[in-house]
């Protein structure tokens, strides 16, 4: 890409012209290292391109191969900036490539790997970047970017896994949805027009009741739509509310069969999670309060930080987790084991192994279960809608018979 600049030397003349970069920073980075101070960089007109904007960070798989490349890399004794180089040079995905740029750029002017990666939050979680800080003190950054990148490859299937088997019954039920509209909206209407059509006065009940609610339906439909729009915009702004967003991930945890899946993927997740900041050295209590900022629940959010408050008192971790109910005795029994011996973080790893198993086992549960219910409930409203349309049909072929 091309920059345009403008700015003053070290004599103090202004200057300005064009330079090659792959992004911002770096065309900034060069320009000081011409002993320029830089007023303004843009991207000059010839080298804009067109493209979607992207509302999050890199997709999972993207950050897992671009971990474990960096960590081969450095095994093998390459420079820092090398590393980064080579992998901004071959990656596929633009908006990332102009992040590991920009992440080189900021390690040539003598930031820390850590602290370049900071920059970058929606990219590089605060787990990633207090993981990194870690392997950077500890002088084994090549290992920990390798365990690094098997713990987001587990926890990328752990939420897979726990995804699909929320999403499927939402999807089924949307799908259900569209069919019930369409059906009220265009199949009823033409089989009412054809009973009109044939001077058939009175439709037996059930048909009735479904013309009825095709009518309804379509003389109600502006309101119907406008109603649907402002209650999806309302449960989004309560969702990000404060209090509504504790409220809805509480209520995702007292759920009869899906609050134990969630209950059990986020034991899994804090388990994982806590056992690799361990294993990196990192201190227990910036582990507690990285694991609580990537809890994903408000409410073991809490939990966690009522965990790290009472540490920071002196105190062990097993207790306070078992004041907070929402870790069951066996875990927080073996974490206290894990606390004992010293061996905390081959504790932790193990149940997270035995947890991510047990979400395993619970999807297919969840699967097996929900699959026969909207298969029943999904032929029951078709079958209801079908019965009551070929109802009428059914009474003018006898009565032709008849005749």
């Amino acid at each position: 890409m091309k920059f345009a600049w403008e700015g003053t030397t070290r004599e103090g003349q202004l200057r300005k012209g064009v330079v090659d970069a792959a992004n911002k920073a770096e065309a900034e980075a060069k320009l000081r290292q011409s002993g320029i101070t830089a007023s303004s960089v843009k991207r000059s007109l010839g080298s804009i391109e067109i493209r979607l904007p992207r509302l999050g960070g890199v997709k999972t798989k993207t950050l897992v191969v671009f971990t474990r490349q960096l960590s081969t890399m450095i095994d093998a004794g390459l420079p820092l900036v090398q590393c980064l180089d080579i992998l901004a040079s071959q990656e596929p995905d633009r908006d990332f490539q102009e992040v590991i740029y920009g992440v080189k750029a900021q390690v040539e002017q003598g930031s820390t790997l850590a602290e370049s990666l900071k920059k970058y939050p929606k990219v590089f979680d605060t787990l990633f970047v207090s993981l990194v800080a870690a392997g950077e003190v500890g002088g084994i950054l090549d290992t920990i970017l390798n365990r690094l990148a098997q713990y987001v490859e587990k926890s990328m299937k752990t939420k897979q896994k726990v995804a699909s088997a929320l999403k499927y019954p939402a999807f089924v039920l949307i799908a259900a949805g569209g069919i019930m509209v369409v059906m009220l909206w265009k199949v009823i209407p033409s089989f009412a027009g054809m009973f009109q059509s044939v001077g058939n006065r009175e439709l037996p009940a059930m048909t009735q009741l479904v013309v009825n609610m095709s009518n309804t339906f379509i003389d109600r439909l502006p309101w119907i739509t406008l109603i649907s729009v402002a209650l999806v915009v309302a449960f989004i702004m309560f969702k990000r509310s404060k209090f509504g967003g504790r409220l809805l991930d509480l209520m995702l945890l007292k759920l009869p069969v899906f609050g134990t899946l969630v209950r059990k993927a986020a034991i899994a997740r804090f388990t994982r999670t806590l056992g690799t900041l361990v294993s990196a050295g990192v201190p227990i209590l910036d582990g507690l309060e990285v694991v609580a900022n990537s809890a994903g629940n408000k409410i073991i959010e809490e939990g966690v930080m009522f965990v790290r408050s009472k540490v920071a008192e002196g105190k062990n971790i097993a207790g306070p987790l078992e004041e907070t109910k929402i870790f069951p005795k066996m875990v927080v029994q073996m974490i206290g084991v894990g606390e004992q011996t010293g061996a905390m973080d081959v504790m932790l790893s193990k149940i997270a192994d035995f947890y991510d198993d047990e979400v395993d086992a619970s999807v297919d549960a969840i699967t097996s279960l929900i699959e026969p219910m909207m298969m029943i409930v999904i032929g029951g409203m078709v079958g209801f809608v079908l019965i009551a349309m070929y109802l009428p049909i059914f009474g003018m072929a006898d009565n032709l018979s008849g005749g």
